[in-house]
């Protein structure tokens, strides 16, 4: 089937969905298959709920009328995506980078839907299938689209641009991430870069950090940039933020405004600015921004505090890699309180370079002369150093209860891989 035509069928359906769990009435079921899972198999299930097709790429589930077959189920639903994206003809934003992406996101959402009907990437589907997904949530009242964009091999970014075809993009950093897949620091860097290329082979707008220099130099010679200074009165920004505070919560000033936030530590900082740097080129008024951001309060274990009984928890369980945890631990170590703890899970994805990064945390965490560390995973207990280290989460679980009543901490941090969900220890509290 013509791609034209597959469109017309999605338009005239209630959505699109790849999971019978979500299927009501009129939805569009895409049948993908992955390594451990057959959508085919699938079809007729949907379509017993109420879909009203399913498109298929295995000949033997094309059984009637209501089944499309098409060559390769994920290209379709690719192709489909793009094609979608075209008809709509509307700015599209797309952002990667090795941390801060999701919260940046959420932060630029909350920006620009104080002037335009945005849609955003929903948590992390931020991959081959995530962002098609976000391009055909879309509709004809969306006024701005704005795609995350994750990736832990050279050549994704690109792929995923060549999608969602952006308009404007920002990348929040490169640091020490999936570095199993990309090889190296330059490898994260050059694959990272592929959003900048796309957005300079095509003349359009990137917005990003003037002090970053890796992003300085890469921008050096290209003119359609629009970028925020985190000093005072930088001469080569367009728009100059200040931090005003970090502890316990991040505050910032720009254009004789101040915004009180709901996010915890300095590593926040360029998050903020960089929304606010979109706010301001999209000639949102200042106090609109400020409400935004004042009003975003982080979530799904992404620098949450929660209260449990008379303990304070920074949980930040949704990711960490090399880059992203010191910078938690520096702040952690910053903060002006006795009593605190550190639960710390395994980083994963860092190939040969895990037992090397992993014992330069602990050595981190020794300068910092924190007095309660935990530190779970495999990676870490083959580590060397004085603090506690369990093999696995179940043996942690086993002795935690007891660590609770002798450490005496009021204050914890909690971050991990999103692997080693570390989000249960709340349960031991």
């Amino acid at each position: 089937m013509e791609i034209a035509s597959l469109y017309e069928i999605f338009l005239g359906s209630k959505g699109l969905v790849t999971d019978t769990r979500k299927i009501e009435k009129n939805h569009l079921f895409f049948a993908l298959v992955g390594e451990h899972f057959n959508g085919n198999k699938f079809a007729a299930q949907a379509l017993e709920k109420g879909a009203c097709y399913a498109v298929v790429d295995d000949a033997n589930y094309h059984t009637g009328d209501r089944t499309i077959l098409v060559k390769d189920s994920l290209k379709a639903l690719q192709e489909l995506a793009t094609y979608h994206r075209q008809q709509l003809n509307i700015p599209i934003l797309a952002l990667t980078g090795s941390n801060g992406k999701t919260t940046t996101k959420e932060l630029l959402n909350a920006v620009l839907s104080r002037r335009f009907n945005t849609v955003a990437t929903i948590g992390n589907l931020n991959n081959h299938i995530g962002v098609p997904l976000t391009l055909l949530s879309m509709n004809q009242h969306t006024e701005f689209g704005i795609v995350e964009m994750g990736a832990n091999h050279a050549k994704e970014i690109a792929f995923l641009c060549g999608i969602a075809m952006p308009d404007y993009g920002y990348i929040t950093n490169f640091g020490k991430a999936h570095l199993e897949g990309f090889g190296s620091m330059e490898g994260v860097i050059q694959a990272k870069s592929e959003l900048y290329q796309y957005l300079i082979e095509n003349e359009k707008t990137i917005f990003y950090n003037v002090e970053d220099p890796i992003q300085k130099k890469k921008l050096m010679a290209y003119t359609k940039v629009y970028g925020f200074g985190l000093a005072k009165d930088n001469p080569i920004s367009d728009i100059n933020i200040e931090l005003v505070q970090s502890h316990p919560f991040v505050s910032v000033h720009f254009n004789a405004t101040e915004i009180q936030t709901n996010l915890i530590g300095a590593y926040n900082f360029t998050n903020i600015a960089a929304a606010i740097c979109a706010g301001s080129y999209f000639k949102i008024d200042a106090h609109k921004i400020k409400e935004a951001i004042s009003n975003y309060i982080p979530s799904n274990n992404r620098s949450q505090i929660v209260e449990k009984g008379n303990v304070k928890i920074i949980l930040d369980a949704y990711n960490a890699n090399p880059s992203s945890l010191q910078a938690a631990l520096s702040n952690f170590a910053d903060v002006d309180q006795s009593n605190k703890a550190v639960i710390l899970g395994d980083m994963l994805e860092l190939g040969p370079d895990a037992a090397k990064e992993h014992q330069h945390i602990v050595e981190v965490l020794a300068e910092y002369k924190l007095d309660n560390v935990y530190l779970i995973g495999e990676n870490f207990y083959q580590t060397q150093g004085m603090q506690l280290k369990y093999r696995n989460f179940d043996e942690f679980k086993e002795a935690f209860p007891k660590a609770l009543k002798d450490n005496k901490a009021k204050l914890y941090l909690i971050k991990g891989s999103r692997g080693m969900a570390l989000e249960r220890v709340l349960e031991l509290f």
